[in-house]
């Protein structure tokens, strides 16, 4: 039966190393399958029985110039601690060492040789020059520190014969110095370490980014135990489910539950994105990681400390980094192919001019190396995977949660969105629109008695009803000799007199509809409303009218899917063609369908993908579940609360806020903008200072700080989306 290992690896920063790992573990018989998550820096390798030992998948990793952290604590004293300082911060010092090292043989050379201007424009001459031992020790020192953590990965990718741009650095660094060219063997090895240096912290910001979300559940809760009522605190982890957990204002909610005493407000944005906060009283869910902001309160545990939403959350965002976008898999293909193209057209730049033409070996020797360094696809391979990264941290910040790089890319290319009503468009809740009274009696006479005849109800409408004679501090009439009518409605006897209440037909059935109440009705029903009638042996005492309520938001979120770039918006229901007809008129959509069977909501996406590509799909997650599947893009309403939601959609909205939509788009079409900027920068880059390495205008320290710079930026770029 395969059996799954994780590894932490040490260093691992680059998609160029993650490749690497690939190739060496990968092909090892018995391995299966193989994960790199390089946001965590963790390799997963499953196996079968008789897979690799854990002595063989660690060699295997020793041959790419990386190493295995050990497991568990590691034991005290001084060499513990200096391992823990080398294994944190190691890059970084031989970093800084070797540019105090080439900055002392630059003084040094210049104090020497006529100044520091003649130290800065000798590199490039074609004469051998002259450095005093001196000098030369300390550029050779440089060399060494910058060259401490690339010089094992250029071996390791030597012996592979898979050249990267490890082997691409050190090839240039170890050219210049044997030609004489020590300034710039020093600058090269130390601006190459210092991007490397760069782009780990880059990864390790949005690695920061993702573990911050670990923080926000508090490790202790105070809860009661056992039957004796005694409060006790401990580890969240250590907490039954189903103990009533207590909750300070200005205290972190420690897990998931259902208010069971008090009221208070909480901060859900670290979970849902929502930017005020919520009121919450007896019965209402809570999360782990939300904030108390007002008043005591307690709360039922529903959930083990591992099974809370914020602990979902977290662990679909670290799986997230394992899909890979397509941009992503593009630029590793890429890179596949033009390292080693580029070394051969190195190679061809130093052999074919002195051969054909006569040319100087050492200019042309120079010059190769300077292509050498320009090739180099450091900014090209870390522009997408930071920017995905970023882009995922960010939209789960948002209370956005998207399952992958691929899902983030897929949405910056929706045209076409399907929207389902209830739930999504509409609150999902019928609530009362309009009690019109008839024949004399009041509203609240009306209200009374549909209160009372609805009392022993759980129909939606029902439960609509009772909702507002409470708001409105409405008693319910005491009905005796109580009977529902199946299917229709229910009758009693209130003060003596026999009422019924029931459906627009039900009043056809029990007395003579008058044409004013008549006329009124289909009003109501022509405007999308369901409506309710009550009525006594005489006549029709009054309707009341209940509708799903339209979110305030959903008119404004279509116009943001317009301004996202979607060309069509189509809305699926079950609901009757007059209430379908009301909503998509009053939110604006081009069209709808409606009384669809979940069937129906299937065949109609998958209609819509093959007239026009790619299409979103938004719903609650559990009734669209086939529709949500059938998408490019399945978006889950609500999620917060609600499994079934995170484990079906590709995206899942944490709230009920459909405006999250439109953001969704544009937040896919930002990230992948600074995606396509990154990658056409770093080429006209290489391109501008290959044809200056061509013209012999570039220098080897030019290109090395030219290809940092460019680094730099498009990790800045992509870091953007973090923000």
């Amino acid at each position: 039966m395969p059996t799954s290992r994780t590894y932490r690896i040490r260093g691992l920063d680059c998609a160029e190393e993650a490749g690497a790992l690939k190739a060496a573990v990968g092909r090892i018989p018995g391995v299966e399958n193989l994960e790199i998550n390089l946001l965590k820096g963790t390799m997963r390798v499953t196996c079968t029985d008789a897979g690799p030992s854990d002595v063989e998948i660690r060699r295997a990793v020793e041959t790419t110039g990386l190493k295995v952290e050990a497991d568990g604590p590691s034991p005290g004293g001084p060499p513990a601690l200096m391992n823990t300082i080398w294994s944190r911060h190691g890059r970084g010092l031989m970093c800084a060492a070797s540019g105090v090292f080439t900055l002392l043989g630059f003084l040094a050379h210049g104090f020497s040789h006529g100044g520091i201007l003649h130290a800065l424009t000798a590199g490039g001459e074609l004469e051998r020059h002259e450095y005093p031992p001196l000098t030369v020790a300390l550029f050779a020192a440089a060399v060494v520190c910058g060259g401490w953590f690339v010089g094992p990965k250029a071996w390791a990718a030597l012996r592979r014969r898979r050249p990267d741009m490890n082997l691409l650095m050190t090839v240039a660094v170890l050219g210049a110095a044997a030609i004489g060219e020590w300034f710039e063997a020093a600058a090269v090895a130390f601006l190459f370490s210092l991007s490397l240096v760069l782009e780990s912290w880059s990864v390790s910001r949005a690695r920061r980014a993702i573990e911050s979300l670990l923080t926000l559940t508090p490790p202790k809760a105070r809860y009661i135990r056992g039957g004796d009522g005694e409060i006790v605190e401990g580890a969240v982890e250590d907490v039954p489910v189903g103990s009533t957990v207590l909750v300070r204002p200005g205290e972190r909610v420690p897990l998931d539950g259902f208010v069971v005493k008090g009221e208070t407000a909480l901060n859900q944005a670290p979970i849902t994105g929502e930017s005020l906060p919520v009121s919450k009283t007896v019965g209402d869910e809570v999360f782990a990681g939300t904030i108390n902001e007002t008043g005591a309160f307690e709360f039922r545990a529903a959930k083990s400390a591992g099974d809370t939403t914020l602990a979902r959350i977290i662990r679909m965002v670290e799986e997230a980094q394992a899909r890979r976008a397509p941009a992503e898999q593009w630029v590793d293909r890429f890179a596949f192919y033009y390292t080693p193209a580029m070394m051969f057209f190195a190679l061809g730049v130093a052999l074919l001019p002195p051969l054909m033409t006569g040319g100087h070996w050492g200019k042309w020797f120079y010059e190769a190396l300077v292509i050498l360094v320009i090739a180099c696809p450091c900014a090209l391979v870390i522009s997408t995977p930071v920017a995905i990264v970023a882009g995922l941290t960010r939209a789960a910040r948002a209370g956005v949660l998207i399952k992958g790089g691929a899902f983030l890319e897929a949405a910056a290319r929706i045209r076409v969105v399907a929207l389902d009503k209830t739930g999504t468009l509409t609150h999902g809740r019928p609530e009362v629109q309009r009690i019109v009274p008839l024949d004399q009696h009041t509203e609240q006479e009306l209200l009374a008695t549909a209160a009372g005849l609805e009392g022993e109800s759980e129909h939606p409408l029902a439960r609509a009803i009772l909702r507002r004679a409470r708001k409105e501090g409405v008693s319910p009439a005491k009905v005796e000799r109580f009977q529902a009518v199946k299917g229709k409605g229910a009758e009693g006897w209130i003060g003596g007199r026999r009422f019924w209440i029931g459906s627009h037909r039900f009043a056809h059935e029990n007395i003579h509809e008058s044409a004013d109440a008549h006329r009124k009705a289909e009003a109501l029903e022509d405007a999308g409303h369901s409506v309710v009638a009550i009525g006594n042996a005489e006549h029709v005492c009054g309707l009341v009218s209940v509708a799903d309520t339209l979110r305030p938001e959903a008119r404004q979120a279509v116009l943001g899917m317009r301004a996202a770039g979607v060309r069509r918006i189509v809305m699926l229901t079950g609901d009757n063609e007059g209430t379908a007809k009301a909503v998509a008129d009053e939110v604006g959509v081009d069209e709808f369908r409606a009384e669809l069977l979940p069937e129906d909501k299937l065949d109609i996406v998958q209609e819509l993908a093959r007239s026009d590509g790619h299409v979103a799909v938004v719903g609650d997650g559990i009734n669209d579940a086939p529709a949500l599947a059938a998408a490019t893009v399945g978006i889950a309403m609500g999620a917060a609360g609600t499994d079934a939601a995170i484990e079906t959609a590709d995206v899942a909205l944490m709230s009920d806020d459909i405006s999250k939509v439109p953001w969704l788009f544009k937040h896919g079409r930002r990230t992948m903008s600074i995606i396509r900027q990154n990658v056409i920068f770093a080429l006209s880059i290489k391109a501008v200072f290959l044809f200056l390495a061509l013209a012999g205008v570039a220098t080897l320290w030019m290109a090395i700080a030219a290809d940092m710079g460019a680094s730099l930026l498009v990790i800045f770029n992509a870091l953007r989306l973090l923000r």
